[in-house]
């Protein structure tokens, strides 16, 4: 049976099910075999709180960055979470057999992930939105979960790109959007001045033992000396806190965008980071390994460590061992390797963000005195 609504089709098959599956009513985070036979519908699942998604790593399904998910199908899944009142929580499948398991078994309540053709049946609902939403499924079990998200994306379906974009907001409710306003990376060098900020860039690196040449050149990778920085993924001020971030170092949003308390906020994760890569005690090697984590986040840097050791690489030397595994995890053969604990991302991103903040720490190590 197919449901019709306007640019929506919603198709029939087999492999991404919103699984409908029982779950104990003792606890809302886990299913058994026992009541796998009960039908979870529409009301049970907003009475249970929580909207279960399974879905796979990909650059549009689901990613980390920085300690923060991101996926145009992710933040549209939250986005109907929040409508029927609920949380959501995600469930990553490594393989469509893996997702096919997990929902004929009842693991979760929809996928969020574009399944071939081939492997649909006719025992789920499938849904489609113009080319944003590609394939989300519902179990025919589930025909009140299912009309509610057609009649959803039907609703929605011309705001399906505002809703997968990132607002950025402060706490006083002002919208920021995407912007940097690029400085030159030398100030003045006849006065030895990187920029305007050099102060700040020697008092803070004394706490981490970093030259505050280095400092200064990382701010000049993250904001180019922007401090009303903002990029697309939502990472703000001179030193492009994500807002997870910033409130794990103690920077109020609405003090992200001042320099002294951005940059406060910065080397306390540097710091962290530092703890975190102890065990690497070559020091140069271990700035490597922290400017790596800065930037994409220290899950994704470790996950890269540990195909390195696996394949006889060494894990704590970063040039021609750890970078190399880094540049491959957009490579889904890599990624979905067992030892990945944190899936995609675009790791040659991190690979140049390494090296040229370490350039131009050489550039301003060469020609700014003092």
């Amino acid at each position: 049976m197919k449901h019709l609504v306007s640019k929506i089709s919603i198709l029939t098959m087999c492999a991404l099910l919103f699984s409908c599956g029982g779950r104990q009513k003792e606890s809302p985070f886990e299913r058994t075999k026992a009541n796998a036979e009960e039908v979870f519908d529409l009301e049970e699942i907003q009475q249970n709180g929580e909207l279960i998604v399974l879905t796979q790593y990909g650059p549009d399904t689901y990613f980390e960055w920085r300690g923060e998910h991101f996926g145009r199908q992710y933040m549209l899944a939250d986005a109907y979470a929040r409508s029927i009142g609920t949380s959501m929580r995600v469930e990553v499948c490594r393989t469509v057999d893996e997702l096919q398991r997990r929902l004929d078994s009842g693991d979760g309540d929809i996928v969020v992930c574009n399944i071939p053709d081939s492997l649909q049946t006719d025992e789920n609902d499938y849904f489609k939105a113009d080319t944003i939403i590609e394939a989300w499924a519902v179990s025919r079990k589930c025909p009140q979960l299912s009309k509610n998200l057609a009649e959803w994306i039907a609703e929605n379906n011309d705001r399906m790109v505002d809703l997968s974009t990132i607002q950025i907001r402060t706490s006083n409710g002002r919208k920021y959007s995407p912007r940097k306003k690029v400085s030159a990376p030398i100030r003045n060098l006849a006065r030895g001045e990187i920029s305007v900020y050099d102060h700040l860039f020697r008092q803070h690196s004394r706490g981490i033992g970093w030259d505050w040449k280095l400092l200064a050149a990382q701010a000049y990778q993250e904001s180019a000396f922007d401090p009303e920085a903002v990029s697309f993924m939502g990472a703000m001020g001179l030193m492009q806190l994500m807002p997870s971030t910033a409130k794990t170092v103690g920077v109020k949003m609405n003090k992200v965008f001042e320099p002294e308390h951005n940059l406060r906020g910065a080397v306390k994760l540097i710091a962290m980071l530092n703890e975190h890569y102890s065990d690497i005690r070559n020091q140069s090697e271990r700035i490597n390994f922290i400017l790596a984590a800065y930037n994409a986040g220290s899950g994704h840097v470790d996950d890269a460590r540990r195909l390195a050791r696996k394949y006889g690489k060494d894990p704590n030397r970063w040039l021609g061992n750890v970078d190399g595994f880094v540049l491959r995890m957009s490579e889904s053969r890599m990624y979905n390797q067992p030892e990945v604990q944190h899936g995609y991302f675009r790791g040659s991103e991190t690979y140049d963000y390494v090296n040229s903040i370490r350039a131009r720490w050489e550039e301003y190590r060469v020609k700014v005195k003092g």
